[in-house]
């Protein structure tokens, strides 16, 4: 038996507050991104659904307790997920807590074709600092550029650059890493230095800007594979041209000079 891909999707943005509509705005715009998908259903305890007759009020009553609970489309054959938690302020950077936004869900034609839609909607509903939406194949791999091991500082696979704890990145608006497609706040584009037209001619012919000033960029035109060797240049060349992405340099940094002696 074969076991599905699946595509990651993540954003992170300002914690929930109460009243906050925007637990209602992520739902709705990855469903409007979907045809047909309807996340109407909780996931209860065993993994089994439980429809939802009152949805958005059972949403909106979420967001009180600072968290979207997980839902589902209530279809076990194609499995569609999303929730969001808060990410404590301890393992946030900049000491600022933060909502962890995360979906997940079959990689087919329909899936891929919606992708730039989803992501864009999810992030600017969440009002998103930054997010990416990846294969979970590649996911795995980007995940140990972070992972510390048993010796120390992380080793990671395929000759990708080790990045900082999330909790040792100095802003929010600072992406930890890359992704397949890449949502980038205006904030978070001016932080890393995006977009330079001079550098960036490839990145700009596969991004577009959203309706808040933010951009979604597609690192490669089919989903991130990295057992295909040009989709690894074009991750390792995107890592050498944002170089303050997972917190290896900050843009205000004075030059190195070595130490006299």
């Amino acid at each position: 038996m074969t076991t599905r891909r699946r595509l990651d999707l993540t954003v992170y943005a300002p914690t929930l507050v109460e009243h906050d509509g925007r637990t209602l705005a992520v739902v709705r715009g990855m469903e409007r991104a979907l045809p047909g998908l309807r996340l109407e259903w909780e996931v209860g305890k065993g993994g089994r659904p439980i429809e939802l007759p009152q949805r958005d009020a059972w949403l909106a009553e979420a967001a009180t307790r600072g968290k979207i609970p997980l839902l589902c489309n209530g279809d076990e054959s194609y499995p569609v997920t999303i929730s969001g938690s808060k990410r404590p302020a301890i393992l946030s950077p900049g000491g600022q807590p933060l909502l962890n936004v995360r979906a997940e869900l079959p990689v087919d034609a329909a899936a891929i074709a919606a992708a730039p839609e989803m992501l864009e909607r999810v992030a600017e509903g969440a009002r998103a600092f930054w997010g990416h939406a990846t294969p979970d194949g590649a996911a795995l791999d980007i995940a140990e550029q972070i992972a510390p091991t048993l010796e120390g500082p992380p080793s990671p696979p395929r000759g990708l650059p080790a990045l900082k704890l999330f909790e040792h990145i100095r802003a929010p608006e600072i992406p930890y890493y890359l992704g397949w497609l890449n949502y980038w706040s205006d904030a978070a584009a001016r932080a890393i230095g995006f977009p330079d037209p001079s550098r960036d001619a490839d990145l700009l012919s596969r991004a577009r800007r959203t309706a808040t000033g933010g951009w979604v960029v597609r690192l490669t035109d089919t989903p991130l594979d990295l057992d295909n060797p040009a989709h690894l240049e074009a991750l390792v060349r995107a890592y050498e041209r944002f170089p303050e992405i997972g917190g290896r340099v900050t843009l205000a940094d004075p030059p190195f000079q070595e130490p006299s002696r």
